[in-house]
């Protein structure tokens, strides 16, 4: 067992009781800290201590944590630390290229009261920011001078959002948006392929936005407060494939059988008409929208073979490109459900108790304190708590809890969990949009439209790759016959086939598939996963650093032994009791409890005063008596040697000593100590197996303490008497040696530790909205046995995406192998 601690680790011990244990849980809720970005956390959160709370401490606590923006949600990249001053934001129309962006910036940027401009071209957006208010018309004037169109951009009330059907790959999303930004009622458009939908603010109707979206080839549908996403319908979608299949295979027959030719040539040419509909009406608006996909890629390749005479290999081609559509769909919408699962886990209506009726109403419809009735084998439909009846509730979808709860009267129940037996009677705590369940639902969308890096490089991977593939295919087509080298004919149909094999259709869906998955998949298990990039990066974590208190251990201290030196212990606990209520820190309380538990009553007391980092005093019956830990006793000069030796083996067993006296003698010594996980050793023994090479405790205790936790837990290594911003001094040693580090913790102490962590881990999400907010990686459930199942899911994902991009690329080079001796056909292309 190895004790390390940081090289400027303060002597003095910060609590009067461990500075480790638990805040108050009402500490945790009001103090929630909005930071999505690590850099971006408050300097006060970062130096949040431990130690013994009073209120002014709570309320400096609470009162200076602020708001910061991350980067990644300000959408307005003028900044005003950078430039102080207004910031407006314009939606410009008839930019052609990058270049047009660089022309208005220059522009803009000289004239008088502009302090910046920034124009991105991909959304068609630009902010100004200026001294003064700008007057439109002159922005408006200086813009027409350019050859744009401007419009102010309003408050997005007019932001709706849509379910788009058949989509295949990145590309597609991006199609849709060009096409969508060229409409003037169109002030913005995001398409998210990952999650099929459709977010867009626009003035015109929700029934124009529609029909756009089937001109470029796909079925868009208004999402409403009260509907669910639902799967293409196959039949409708089949149809076509089935009706050409059958086609191509009368004509394939008849061309044997004696049929004329000009009959078999109208089955091929139909057949083509009826598959290859929507991938050239897709065509035709990316090439319009400036932008080559898979479906310019597949047109080209099917127009060609018609030109040539080959009218089965055109309409193999577009028969088999529908159906490998199809049965694409069918895996994405597959992918996309495992979030549809969880919106549907939550019912529509409750219950509503009205004086002695119950009352049917949708959830929209009930406000907080309304009491909800639940029958046994129900959903529960809202947060809340029980105020009568007792009763197992499966909570699994919401926790990843496999065994169904005991709640009672004060118990809090998720919305989305199954009532299994017994009716319940609850008072709602939080309205549907605020549930834990409704929390889950955005957080784990919101992740799945995050690129992670390698989804983000394949897709910039795709845009160069596909329009090199094009050029290289009109070199094939147009340089040999030129050269002398074969017939036009035999080039042309080469060319065609280099279209279709270097299609990047799968090499771009493989990655987002995957992780829209892996992120589903730890929904289900009660795992929250932020981000592609935070699911990619918990693969490569060698280092786990667990802070001790609520993480490793239960973080609810109890009382173990009551030692008497110069006192009744009735006497004793009775000055405990009265010095300890008027601290709100959890071992205070667990002694007062204690007291209160054995009928033993407080004294009359006065003057009391917290004393920071040590512990308390007061007067009672004309005497100061303290409470406190021996740094405290010290100070006072009390007498400690003849006790010392009960002290010193009382902390070498892992308690927490809480001594009460006066500064003439020592009444007697009150040992508290808190309780390892059951699931705690188990996790760290799976975490050790699948390769985590340092796994290391962070604790506030004394090294006693310290040692005897960290070998029940069984950790090898860990770092004493910290501070919670000592902890990230501590985070960054193992950095320095080299460890991609991953910090689990539990409460805003633990802030400044996940914010340097590579990832940051929180315990216990449903319990608490700070650290649904702070970490990375959100555990639901206090349950550590999550960790080893998130880090395996991460690295499964990762190697099927490798395995996914091998794959592809092996049958490419294959197939391209084969084209020049002659051995592939159009067909086979395609199926490749």
């Amino acid at each position: 067992m190895t004790k390390i601690k940081p090289k400027e680790i303060e002597k003095e011990t910060s609590c009067c009781s461990g500075n480790e244990l638990k805040q108050d849980r009402e500490i945790k809720e009001e103090v929630t800290s909005c930071c999505s970005s690590k850099s971006d956390l408050p300097e006060t959160v970062k130096q949040v201590s431990s130690c013994c709370s009073s209120k002014e401490t709570e309320q400096e606590l609470t009162s200076s944590i602020g708001c910061c923006s991350s980067s990644e949600q300000d959408s307005n990249p003028v900044s005003k630390s950078d430039n102080e001053g207004l910031e407006e934001e314009f939606r410009i129309y008839g930019m052609d290229c990058p270049a047009c962006a660089v022309t208005i910036e220059k522009s803009l940027g000289n004239q008088k009261n502009i302090n910046q401009v920034n124009v991105n071209y991909s959304s068609g957006k630009m902010y100004i920011n200026s001294t003064e208010e700008l007057e439109f018309e002159s922005v408006q004037k200086e813009m027409k001078k350019l050859g744009f169109e401007v419009q102010p951009m309003k408050i997005n009330k007019n932001v709706k959002n849509y379910f788009v059907e058949g989509m295949d790959c990145g590309s597609c999303a991006a199609t849709i948006e060009n096409h969508l930004n060229t409409n003037p009622g169109v002030k913005n458009v995001k398409v998210n392929f990952s999650t099929g939908k459709m977010k867009i603010e626009h003035e015109n109707t929700s029934e124009e936005i529609i029909k756009e979206v089937s001109k470029v080839g796909f079925k868009a549908s208004l999402i409403t407060s009260k509907q669910q996403n639902s799967s293409a319908n196959s039949s409708n979608t089949n149809l076509p494939v089935i009706i050409s299949g059958i086609l191509i295979a009368v004509g394939f027959i008849g061309s044997y059988t004696g049929i004329p030719d000009y009959l078999t040539i109208a089955m091929f040419a139909v057949a083509m008409v009826i598959s290859g509909n929507r991938p050239v009406r897709s065509a035709y608006y990316a090439i319009r929208s400036r932008s080559l996909d898979m479906n310019v890629l597949m047109s080209a390749a099917a127009i060609g073979a018609a030109f040539l005479g080959e009218w089965f290999e055109g309409a193999t081609v577009v028969w088999l490109f529908s159906l490998g559509l199809n049965l694409q769909t069918r895996a994405i919408e597959k992918t996309r459900g495992s979030i549809r699962g969880l919106m549907e886990l939550a019912p529509s209506e409750a219950w509503v108790k009205v004086g002695q009726e119950l009352i049917k109403k949708p959830v929209e419809d009930v406000s907080i304190h309304d009491v909800i009735v639940v029958k046994p084998g129900d959903r529960i439909p809202l947060d809340g708590d029980v105020i009568e009846g007792h009763s197992s509730v499966n909570q699994a979808a919401i926790t990843g809890e496999s065994i169904p709860v005991d709640k009672v009267e004060g118990s809090f129940v998720y919305a989305g969990s199954i009532n299994e037996n017994g009716s319940l009677s609850i008072q709602v705590t939080k309205l549907m949009e605020d549930t834990t369940i409704s929390k889950i639902i955005h957080l784990v969308e919101e992740a799945q439209e995050k690129k992670a890096p390698s989804e983000a490089f394949i897709d910039k991977f795709a845009r160069i790759y596909t329009p090199v593939v094009f050029i290289l295919a009109l070199i094939v087509i147009v340089m040999p016959p030129l050269l002398g080298f074969g017939t036009w004919e035999e080039w042309i149909y080469k060319g065609l086939m280099l279209l279709v094999i270097a299609c990047p259709c799968a090499l771009v869906i493989s990655t987002p598939v995957a992780i829209v998955t892996a992120l589903g998949n730890a929904a289900k298990n009660g795992v929250l996963i932020k981000g592609g990039t935070f699911l990619e990066k918990a693969g490569s974590i060698n280092a786990i650093a667990f802070d001790k208190t609520g993480t490793l251990t239960e973080g609810k201290p109890t009382v173990n032994d009551i030692v008497i030196f110069n006192d009744s212990e009735e006497n004793m606990l009775s000055i405990a009791r009265t010095l300890e209520e008027y601290s709100t820190h959890p071992i205070a309380t667990t002694i007062v409890e204690y007291a209160k538990n054995k009928n033993i009553p407080a004294k009359n007391g006065e003057k009391f005063k917290n004393i920071v980092g040590k512990g308390i005093e007061a007067t009672i019956e004309d005497v100061t008596y303290y409470a406190g830990n021996i740094k405290l006793f010290e100070k006072i000069n009390a007498p400690l040697t003849a006790h010392l030796e009960e002290i010193m083996r009382q902390q070498s067993e892992g308690k927490t000593i809480i001594i009460i006296g006066t500064a003439k003698k020592l009444l007697g010594i009150v040992s508290v100590s808190d309780t390892i996980r059951e699931t705690s050793k188990l996790s760290i023994a799976n975490l050790e197996k699948i390769g985590v090479e340092q796994i290391v405790m962070l604790t506030g205790d004394n090294e006693g303490t310290a040692k005897a936790i960290a070998s029940k837990a069984g950790v090898k290594r860990y770092f004493s008497e910290l501070l919670p911003e000592q902890k990230v001094d501590s985070i960054k040693q193992l950095q320095q040696e080299g460890y991609q580090v991953a910090m689990v913790g539990d409460g805003i102490n633990d802030a400044p530790a996940l914010a340097t962590a590579d990832l940051g881990i929180a315990m216990g999400g449903a319990g608490t909205d700070t650290a649904m907010e702070t970490a990375d990686i959100v555990l639901m459930a206090d349950n550590l046995e999550k960790l080893p199942h998130t880090i395996k899911l991460s690295r499964k994902a990762l190697a099927i995406i490798k395995q996914n991009i091998y794959f592809s690329l092996i049958i490419k080079v294959i197939a391209l192998v084969l084209i020049f001796p002659g051995w592939l056909t159009l067909w086979m292309a395609v199926l490749s």
